[in-house]
């Protein structure tokens, strides 16, 4: 196995070229129907628009549908999850909105038009949320073993933001930044109960009144039926499922068939994994998210200036966290989900995963990512960039998980699934700006090392790359101190003679075995014999 570490020196040397790759940045204003596709890394739009995240709450009950996590509960999740794809970009086609990303089970997009009209913009992303959700009603099939409906909760807020490229090696989309796709996002992922969740900000604009709790107060019967009067989308949900099902005609799901990765992930191309060709093992999922990086674009989006060290601080940032598990540790990037970053990670052979090296090596890429990102910081600011008080909060989950791309042939979209997904981006939730959390499987395969220091809580504060190395290092010494003092008390005693010689019998612990000490039929060699 080809080592796995994290160098200073090398992180180093990495970010003052990231920092270079961006050292002149552009600030544009959005103007109509500009392409987001494609920005380049210096280049960052300001554009005001709505932002409508969509959750689908029940793949967890998907990836639930059997007491193991097999090849069955993969299969029926990644159609359930192709269907509602393929259904939900045909909506957003017909609405005319932006698709940003479509990630798993979650999709944000951002509806600009119609331009200079915001009250328009909201109302319109209300009634394509009620769209979306009156389509994936009806998406389920007939079969011997039909899908659930989709249970669909959105949000939505509206404000500026910033579009940048979402893409390193391929995989090119417009990323947007800012408290209107984050509060949007929270909305969606606020709550267990379905409906079109809206904030204070968006509420105020239509002239709805505010409420104490935008988690749990969903947008009325009839807010949703005005919104869709104004709005007058033009495109009914029986038109979308019939343009959906004469898509499905012409482009079937057909079924998917799993074949394992021969370790690491760092070759594995995801450009060319299909339903047909898709991947399935064991292995260890890494959440990495910047923490209140939210709060720093929204206090800098306003003026070109503070705007740009945004652009620079994110670009450097997300270069070398992706260099960290890509390079440093052999790991893949699923995607980026905005200020985020969702990778695997897998060490063994063809046949099997060796689930207590990938797990250690999982946990010494997040420790190095901390690393990473503190000698970032510092460049920065060296720099003369103002990078704020960010933070990067970590969660690692391990276990048997899915990897593919979904959709239309020509636009599809990566996808990584399981259970160990869902846990690792929960992991990353619970932790503050300082701290790395764990699941319970990437805990019972760590090193006890590793275990000692996040405890019964699986959760540790500034878990950097000294601290994990130093950790290994006590625990191998221990390890070793252990097995001399076994060694010790099994050997016999040997008392010296006058002399200071040992005594001759001593050499009778070591005996030669009873046997010939080479073939007996010099014309029939055995194996091993030369």
């Amino acid at each position: 196995m080809t080592s796995r570490n994290w160098k200073r020196e090398r992180a180093q040397e990495r970010i003052r070229g990231w920092f270079n790759q961006v050292s002149t940045v552009e600030i544009k204003e959005y103007l109509r129907d500009t392409n987001l596709t494609g920005i380049r890394s210096g280049v960052a739009y300001r554009i005001d628009g709505v932002h409508l995240y969509v959750d689908i709450l029940n793949l967890d009950e998907m990836l639930g549908v059997t007491g193991s996590e097999g090849v069955r509960a993969h299969s029926r999740t990644l159609r359930f999850l192709d269907r509602h794809y393929r259904a939900v970009r045909d909506i957003l086609k017909g609405v005319d909105a932006i698709q940003v990303d479509f990630h798993n089970q979650r999709l944000h997009a951002v509806i600009a038009k119609p331009y200079g009209n915001e009250t328009g913009r909201i109302h319109k992303a209300v009634a394509t949320a009620q769209l979306i959700i009156d389509v994936l009603q009806r998406t389920g099939e007939n079969s011997n073993d039909p899908l659930p409906a989709a249970k669909v909760r959105a949000g939505i807020d509206s404000g500026k933001a910033l579009a940048v490229n979402n893409g390193r090696r391929g995989n090119r989309e417009p990323l947007f930044l800012g408290e209107p796709a984050n509060l949007a996002a929270k909305r969606s992922g606020g709550g267990a109960d379905t409906g079109i969740y809206m904030t204070n900000t968006a509420r105020s604009v239509v002239g709805w009144n505010t409420v104490d709790d935008e988690d749990k107060t969903a947008l009325t019967k009839a807010q949703i039926e005005k919104s869709e009067d104004v709005a007058d989308l033009h495109v009914a949900a029986d038109d979308v499922v019939m343009d959906w099902e004469e898509g499905l005609s012409n482009q079937p799901l057909g079924s998917f068939e799993f074949k394992r990765h021969t370790p690491p992930f760092a070759d594995l191309d995801l450009e060319t994994l299909t339903p047909g060709n898709s991947r399935r093992q064991d292995s260890t999922s890494i959440y990495a998210d910047i923490d209140g990086f939210t709060a720093y674009v929204s206090d800098r989006i306003d003026t070109d200036d503070s705007a740009k060290d945004v652009v620079r601080a994110l670009h450097v940032l997300r270069a070398e966290l992706d260099a960290v598990l890509h390079a440093d540790f052999s790991g893949r990037k699923i995607r980026f989900i905005g200020d985020c970053i969702h990778g695997v990670l897998i060490e063994g052979t063809s046949h099997t995963t060796d689930d207590a090296v990938t797990t250690k090596n999982a946990m010494l890429c997040a420790a190095a990512l901390r690393s990473s990102f503190g000698e970032a910081i510092a460049v920065l600011k060296e720099k003369g960039i103002d990078a704020g008080e960010l933070g990067i909060q970590i969660g690692l989950e391990h276990g048997p998980t899915a990897i593919t791309r979904l959709g239309y042939k020509g636009e599809r979209t990566r996808c990584c699934i399981s259970r160990a997904v869902l846990r690792a981006e929960d992991e990353q939730r619970r932790c503050k700006g300082n701290e790395t959390a764990i699941g319970p499987t990437t805990y019972n395969c760590a090193p006890e090392a590793f275990r000692i220091l996040f405890s019964g809580s699986r959760i540790r504060s500034d878990f950097d790359y000294d601290e994990a190395v130093d950790a290994l290092a006590d625990e191998a010494d221990s390890q070793k101190a252990t097995s001399a003092s076994a060694l010790a008390t099994t050997l016999p005693s040997i008392q010296p003679d006058r002399l200071g010689r040992t005594a001759a019998s001593a050499t009778a612990t070591f005996t030669l075995p009873a046997q010939a000490a080479g073939p007996t039929n010099p014309n029939k060699v055995p194996a091993g014999f030369a």
